[in-house]
């Protein structure tokens, strides 16, 4: 069984855009679509693809952004970047009606100053803000010819499971267990992709730690299943170490990012999940 994911390369773009309209989808998600005319060209064609939206500096106030370049991204020689990495959840073309349009959806963590920067932001965004974003570079598009997928999430990547909900060929079986914190996040999936898989809900309100378990009493793993997996790194390294060690599933079958990391300020996605074993 091949599990390769085409890639497709985007050309580098810095867009300035501004918030059209907010919509909160649970008590802790909520979507912010943007607009503007740097929209045009806008593609994103893979579950797991990124933009990186830049947010003022918390301690200055000052937003500070990379400049495109001849040469490619540049960054300024003065001033703070602070960006977060988040998957792209839906872009729409412009129509006769309406302009392009591209949703990014927030979970939002905190209050009264718990709230990292781009949560922050996100609960208090009204239409007219601005915000920048770049990206995504390229898109890893979903494998082919496979015939099940095993998906794990928490909060922060139920946009990148909707994606696959959305991407995966009509014919793959798909299981889903999702690591959420109560039952008031499950609203944040329409019912047409409810339907789309045989998910698992796991409420840390009642029991924490319930992933690894619950993906042991699956039993084995078909050669066959591609698993995808994002959310708190910490959670995931023992998921990864049973895929990878107790099950024996080779590196292309399986594909777990730490999307963030309790206690680590913007974690660095791209990082090896687990640096004891970094493969």
């Amino acid at each position: 069984m091949s599990f390769t994911r085409e890639v497709v390369r985007h050309p580098m773009a810095v867009r300035h855009l501004v918030v059209d309209r907010v919509t909160p989808l649970t008590p802790t998600l909520t979507r912010v679509t943007l607009v503007g005319e740097e929209l045009a060209g806008f593609a994103s064609d893979g579950p797991t693809d990124h933009v990186k939206v830049f947010f003022a500096d918390p301690a200055t106030g000052i937003l500070t952004i990379p400049e495109l370049t001849p040469d490619g991204i540049r960054r300024p020689e003065s001033g703070t970047i602070v960006s977060r990495d988040y998957t792209p959840r839906a872009f729409r073309a412009a129509t006769a009606d309406s302009p392009d349009e591209l949703d990014i959806d927030f979970v939002l963590h905190g209050a009264h100053g718990t709230d990292g920067p781009a949560s922050a932001w996100a609960a208090s965004a009204a239409p007219g803000d601005p915000l920048v974003i770049a990206g995504p570079r390229g898109s890893r598009l979903a494998p082919t010819g496979i015939a099940r997928a095993l998906l794990l999430a928490d909060e922060t990547a139920l946009p990148a499971l909707s994606r696959w909900l959305e991407l995966l060929a009509p014919e793959v079986e798909i299981m889903a267990l999702l690591d959420v914190a109560d039952v008031s996040v499950p609203a944040y999936l329409s019912n047409e992709l409810r339907l789309r898989a045989d998910i698992v809900w796991l409420y840390r309100e009642y029991a924490p730690d319930q992933l690894l378990a619950a993906l042991r009493g699956l039993g084995p793993i078909d050669d066959d299943t591609f698993v995808f997996g994002a959310g708190e790194a910490s959670t995931l390294i023992p998921v990864r170490r049973y895929l990878r060690q107790e099950l024996g599933l080779p590196a292309e079958q399986v594909a777990l990012s730490g999307y963030w990391k309790r206690g680590v300020a913007s974690l660095d996605h791209h990082a090896p999940l687990d640096p004891s074993d970094p493969d």
